[in-house]
């Protein structure tokens, strides 16, 4: 499958372009995710089970709690090794957190950060410690698969959906992959009203955005990305677009403002200036940068 050509080829059929995000955007499913799927898989095959609360607490920052909320897993996975090792509770202990070279080296090369790619290279090469990773990441799936189900969107995304979709071309745009995030979408009705699902296997969000408007004739000042993570603002500063915020732990009110204030203002030509700028000093201020046990 060519994702690329994919996005490339979706048809302009409005003027304005809309980009959603999905995890803990749409969907209130970050927390089960990451709390019940990823987090147990990673203290497992990281080996972890000796410093398992402090591992906890570190996955739960870098997935939840801070300003890297939402990357990609394996960019978690780094930033997770790292955070865990600097701990001195975990230093107290003597406890080597794994290096994972490899995985650093598959990563400065790789663009498509999805198990296809990861996969394909661990067929290739036999790397023990991208295999590692490579079953980890099969095992988060599937624990999604297995506990991730009867998830409702937030109060609201039903009616931006239905009202978007009217006057702009509208696809999700997320770092999940693409089996989980058709589930998702379809058990809750939702795929008719996207023209594509974009998952971890298209790419970055910000090559999402790109490859589908590039060249299409969409104005900068027509296209939205509507997301809860930093990594969804700097797709839409990426392609110079406009951000919309899904505020950790204020979810409910923002889809509801965005209902029924921001996405008139984004079609009336209003949403630029002092608006966007509030928005996005909200957004900053909800996530830190530095954890709390520093």
């Amino acid at each position: 499958m060519d994702y690329v050509a994919q996005l490339k080829a979706l048809p302009k059929e409005h003027d304005y372009f809309i980009g959603f995000d999905s995890d803990g955007c749409v969907f209130d499913t970050m927390e089960l995710k990451h709390k019940e799927c990823f987090c147990p898989a990673v203290i497992k095959h990281m080996q972890c089970q000796p410093v398992s609360k402090a591992a906890r607490e570190v996955w739960d920052f870098v997935n939840l709690y801070s300003k890297t909320r939402g990357c990609n897993r394996f960019f978690a996975i780094q930033f997770f090794r790292d955070l865990l090792r600097e701990r001195k509770d975990v230093q107290a202990r003597n406890f080597q957190v794994l290096e994972l070279k490899e995985l650093d080296a598959w990563i400065e090369r790789e663009t498509k950060l999805g198990n296809p790619a990861l996969k394909a290279e661990v067929e290739k090469t036999g790397n023990e410690e991208l295999k590692r990773m490579l079953d980890w990441s099969m095992e988060v799936n599937a624990r999604v698969a297995d506990m991730v189900s009867g998830v409702a969107p937030f109060p609201r995304v039903m009616d931006v959906l239905k009202t978007g979709n009217k006057k702009a071309d509208m696809i999700v745009v997320s770092q999940t992959p693409l089996e989980a995030l058709e589930r998702e979408w379809e058990e809750n009705g939702m795929t008719p009203y996207v023209n594509l699902i974009a998952g971890q296997e298209h790419g970055t969000k910000s090559e999402h955005i790109h490859f589908a408007t590039e060249g299409k004739g969409y104005d900068a000042d027509k296209i939205l990305k509507v997301g809860d993570a930093p990594g969804d603002y700097k797709a839409a500063m990426d392609n110079r677009a406009f951000f919309y915020p899904i505020i950790p732990g204020n979810e409910e009110a923002s889809w509801s403002r965005l209902a029924s204030d921001a996405l008139d203002r984004f079609f009336e030509g209003t949403f630029a200036g002092l608006y966007q700028q509030m928005l996005l000093k909200e957004f900053d201020a909800a996530l830190p940068e530095k954890p709390h046990w520093d």
